[in-house]
């Protein structure tokens, strides 16, 4: 299997970010990804989605993606263009959800704790390899079963299945 890195610059955030506030429930009348995008984060970072470029990543504490069982909120994050979310833990639904849309979450207690807002870093996803290239640091993440890599390099789960 080829090595999936993904690069990008760091958006840091605390803990018990919810479902509601990766994206508000006033813009779910629609699952258009493009149009989510537009409102990622919107009600804790009125400026993400104007800073936010192909590839960034999000970093955040404990319980990231907690709230609600709704697939809005992973699909927002992955249409705005954040390759991967790092935390110290996530919502199980919000995991589930992720994997299933095909973005990447990792759970590294000292990666969260050691890498700042605006860092670049690089994630092999294929090892479970964090590396923090502003400060020229490697974290450990347990790395994707090989069937879960499949699944993201497809896209998520359904177009896995096809």
């Amino acid at each position: 299997m080829s090595e999936m890195i993904l690069r990008g610059k760091v958006h840091k955030y605390g803990s018990n970010i919810n479902t509601d506030e990766i994206i508000p429930a006033r813009y779910l009348n629609t699952t258009e990804a493009a149009i989510l995008a537009k409102y990622c984060m919107e009600d804790i970072d009125k400026n993400f989605v104007k800073n936010v470029k192909q590839g960034d990543i999000i970093v955040a504490e404990n319980n990231f993606g907690c709230g609600s069982s709704r697939e809005h909120a992973p699909i927002a994050i992955k249409a705005a263009g954040v390759s991967a979310v790092i935390a110290n833990s996530f919502a199980r639904i919000f995991f589930r959800n992720s994997i299933n849309i095909g973005l990447p979450i990792l759970e590294s207690t000292e990666a969260v704790k050691a890498i700042n807002n605006s860092d670049i870093i690089e994630i092999n996803l294929n090892q479970g390899i964090i590396r923090d290239i502003t400060k020229n640091k490697i974290y450990k993440s347990q790395p994707f079963p090989e069937f879960m890599q499949e699944i993201i390099k497809s896209g998520g789960l359904l177009k896995y299945i096809k």
